[in-house]
């Protein structure tokens, strides 16, 4: 264990995931800022909201959605660009206007343009709002000053420079929460991801150090989109050789349980809703009998007996912290997790792709243009 809380290795990776409880109250003020544009924006009981953004910024809205959904009182839909781009009318479905919330740690994906392009020009009404760590990239020139949409800018030090999303991820998904008005302590929210860092390194370590294979990431209802962000990390900080996988704690049983050999560990995020925790814990129980207590860790609050002996990294739920906003505790686990099994690798978490296999922003994307079919 790292006796002062640090995480391993000097990388550009390691200093933003630390620094997230830091930048948390940063973004509370730039959504702070813009909330009386926001109110005007969101408008109308009957505007559909559409969440979007493509790899992790799509992880956003299914890790928000929910918590939206619940305060707002009507649903709240999160559709990664990859789909709207591929199939726009499956988005466009009938005449109701949409609110489309862009999530971009950039902005300069072919996809999040173009996936913009597309509803305003098939969703007469659009309004749209962005949520970016980039005031310079292309979805914010794009929309900023349009009367239709507002962009949130957040704090230049959640526009993360190394290779995978961390910080931008928590920042805007807070930045999500606050801008619809859900009340979030960010205070302790902070205190709490600060806790979190400071005892990651050693868990980490411990997932690392048993040299797993794969990596199972479990999460119930919006901890399902936890759980893809996750498994998304390990791929990219590894290079893809800790294979990641991630499903609901109810669907994995449902075949991919196959998965499962003696390389496998299990991560299982733990719900602190009182009626989804208990299905968490039946597949954390059910995971101990399959691997052995080694190979099971469970994130979340609770003590190794509830799980059977499965190992438990300890993230608080503060009050006044909805779900979606334990779950910007829990990310951390899987970031420095990621981390740490890169290192052990011998990868440069910062460039773990250094002949350009896969890019920080996404490359060779072709946008073909979009022809809707004649109505007979």
């Amino acid at each position: 264990m790292h006796s002062n809380g640090r995480l391993p290795g000097d990388s550009r990776t390691a200093r933003e995931i630390e620094q997230q409880p830091a930048t948390w109250s940063r973004v509370a003020d730039a959504v702070r800022r813009a909330r009386p544009e926001i109110e005007q924006l969101v408008g109308g009981a009957d505007r559909r909201i559409v969440l979007t953004g493509a790899g992790t910024s799509a992880f956003v809205g299914e890790v928000v959605a929910r918590d939206l959904a619940r305060h707002l009182g009507r649903p709240v839909e999160a559709i990664a660009t990859t789909e709207i781009v591929a199939d726009p009318l499956a988005v466009v479905v009938d005449d109701r206007p949409i609110l489309l919330v862009s999530f971009a740690r950039s902005g300069n994906s072919p996809e999040s343009v173009a996936a913009a392009d597309l509803l305003h020009r098939l969703a007469p009404g659009l309004r749209h709002l962005v949520i970016t760590c980039d005031p310079g990239g292309e979805l914010a020139r794009r929309w900023s000053g349009a009367g239709n949409a507002v962009v949130v800018a957040l704090p230049d030090e959640v526009n993360d420079r190394g290779f995978a999303m961390t910080s931008s991820f928590t920042g805007m998904a807070l930045a999500a929460l606050l801008a619809f008005g859900l009340e979030v302590d960010v205070e302790a929210l902070a205190r709490a991801g600060s806790t979190v860092i400071g005892a990651a390194a050693e868990h980490a370590a411990a997932i690392a150090g048993a040299k797993p294979a794969r990596l199972v990431f479990l999460g119930s209802g919006p901890l399902r989109g936890l759980a893809r962000e996750a498994a998304l990390k390990c791929l990219e900080l590894t290079r893809g050789e800790v294979v990641g996988i991630a499903d609901s704690a109810l669907g994995f049983r449902h075949g991919p349980k196959s998965v499962l050999d003696e390389r496998t560990i299990a991560v299982v995020f733990l719900s602190t809703d009182p009626h989804t925790r208990p299905y968490d814990v039946d597949i954390a129980r059910e995971l101990v009998r399959s691997l052995g207590e080694e190979r099971v860790v469970v994130v979340g609050a609770g003590d190794p007996g509830e799980f059977d002996g499965a190992r438990i990294w300890p993230v608080p739920a503060p009050p006044g912290v909805p779900l979606a906003g334990h779950a910007l505790l829990a990310v951390i686990a899987a970031q420095t997790t990621a981390l740490a099994c890169s290192l052990a690798l011998g990868v440069t978490p910062d460039n773990p792709f250094p002949e350009g296999e896969v890019n920080r922003v996404v490359q060779g994307v072709v946008i073909h243009e979009f022809a809707p079919p004649e109505v007979s």
